[in-house]
């Protein structure tokens, strides 16, 4: 099997003096119609090689657990179009900063949590801290995916949630699989594991080795990756 990356990732990653390949997996578009079981039997299965481990982003998850909101479905309060205004705007995705991705965190979260943590990054800003929002909001509110330019249609017009249970999701794929799994959330300004088997490396080291992310949803269509070690002949 030929190792390639996505365009402008890099294959190779070296964490605590290991190098390890990240492949990218291509999939047909993830959606609700699919489960993470058939996904993984028809792409990831025939890939798979001894040590292998595997991860997955959270919204491909999300799609197939129905969790995926068209637009039109949404109906922002007047709360969530206020609250919206004040939430940074990164050039990588929406977050919170529209009416309808604010919403979804206010029906996910509950109205007081975040107000709470509202009221908290106001705080964080006049002292010149920046993330207290997302460490109140909790990660609920934290991977919530609105559309942007690239993002692969039909999803540049839904609000993509959180999965439910990625812990549960992680430990039944590897199961499933017979290796180490991982639900994470990846973008270019960092990396949050989500969920991950009881026989996959501890949290922090996964996010190290995919810490540049090298999966893409748009174009790429791979919303999948297996990580691999790199064993160099001596």
């Amino acid at each position: 099997m030929e190792l390639t990356a996505n365009e402008g990732k890099t294959l190779e990653r070296e964490v605590d003096g290991v190098n390890y390949a990240r492949i990218p997996v291509r999939t047909h578009v993830i959606t609700d119609a699919d489960t993470i079981t058939e996904v993984l039997e028809q792409y990831v299965r025939p890939l798979l090689q001894e040590g292998d481990i595997v991860f997955i982003s959270e919204k491909a998850v999300a799609c197939t657990q129905k969790r995926a909101i068209p637009l039109e479905d949404i109906h922002p309060t007047w709360l969530a179009r206020t609250l919206c205004k004040f939430v940074y705007k990164n050039p990588f995705g929406i977050g919170l900063s529209m009416p309808e991705t604010m919403q979804c965190a206010l029906d996910e979260c509950g109205k007081l949590r975040i107000l709470l943590a509202a009221f908290v990054s106001v705080i964080g800003k006049l002292i010149g801290k920046r993330g207290w929002f997302y460490q109140v909001a909790g990660e609920k509110a934290r991977g919530i995916d609105g559309p942007c330019d690239c993002t692969l249609p039909p999803y540049n017009h839904y609000v993509v949630l959180t999965p439910d249970d990625p812990e549960k999701v992680a430990a039944n794929c590897a199961e499933q699989l017979g290796a180490a799994f991982a639900v994470v959330d990846a973008n270019d300004l960092g990396v949050n594991i989500l969920g991950s088997s009881a026989d996959a490396p501890p949290k922090d080291i996964i996010a190290e080795m995919i810490r540049d992310n090298p999966l893409g949803q748009s174009a790429q269509q791979t919303p999948i990756g297996i990580i691999r070690q790199i064993i160099t002949e001596k």
